[in-house]
């Protein structure tokens, strides 16, 4: 790769990690917001998250299918420090004079663990449909109607990562039909944020090749 390439390759890799992690950290804070006149119940989650499709959709198309997964593989390796690290932290025993006492940052990271694995979980399986779906309606349109692949990767994944979230979060917790509604509101709200970025992902697709000195016949 060129300098430029790498260097770009890098950024879309720094990117993807920190949304991931982020997302991770902050997933226990819950919230409400009205679109469209529905209103959602969300994870705060969901507000770095999104960002990780969009990469990964733009890895794929400018480096390929090897290069996507090496990232996605990467954000799996973050999230497990992320989870070790976490629960060192959590065992370590807070001073008198500490700001944030053992008890508080219990409340806050103490579900993190299970917050963070059934993140991992549901995003590795997603992230990897995410790519495979890419490459299929990439080969399947001859690299044309980049709006298809972008939207149809992005919206089955969705589906697949908020319904095993959802599973693994609340099964035995919350009743099937808690659980239906979750899901359907997670995965309308993130494929609402993919359709809503895809003149960014077209802005990307037809600006960023020119700037690593790459062709571009995308349509």
């Amino acid at each position: 790769m060129t300098p430029r390439e790498e260097r770009l390759y890098l950024i879309l890799a720094a990117l993807f990690t920190g949304s991931l992690v982020v997302a991770n950290l902050i997933a226990n804070k819950f919230f409400h917001i009205e679109l469209f006149g529905k209103e959602f119940i969300l994870s705060a989650g969901v507000i770095p998250y999104p960002l990780t499709f969009l990469v990964t959709d733009l890895l794929s198309e400018l480096y390929g299918k090897a290069r996507a997964n090496m990232v996605v593989i990467g954000g799996l390796i973050a999230s497990l420090l992320v989870i070790a690290t976490l629960a060192i932290a959590d065992i370590m025993p807070a001073i008198d004079d500490s700001v944030v006492n053992d008890d508080i940052f219990h409340t806050v990271f103490g579900n993190s663990y299970r917050v963070i694995g059934a993140s991992m979980t549901a995003y590795l399986v997603a992230q990897l449909i995410d790519i495979k779906i890419f490459h299929f309606w990439k080969k399947l349109t001859s690299g044309k109607h980049l709006w298809l692949r972008n939207n149809g990767s992005t919206i089955v994944s969705q589906l697949v990562d908020s319904t095993l979230v959802v599973w693994v979060l609340f099964a035995g917790i919350w009743t099937p039909a808690e659980m239906s509604v979750a899901i359907f509101d997670l995965w309308l709200f993130k494929s609402m944020i993919a359709l809503i970025d895809t003149p960014l992902f077209y802005l990307s697709v037809n600006y960023l090749p020119k700037w690593i000195g790459k062709e571009n016949n995308r349509a």
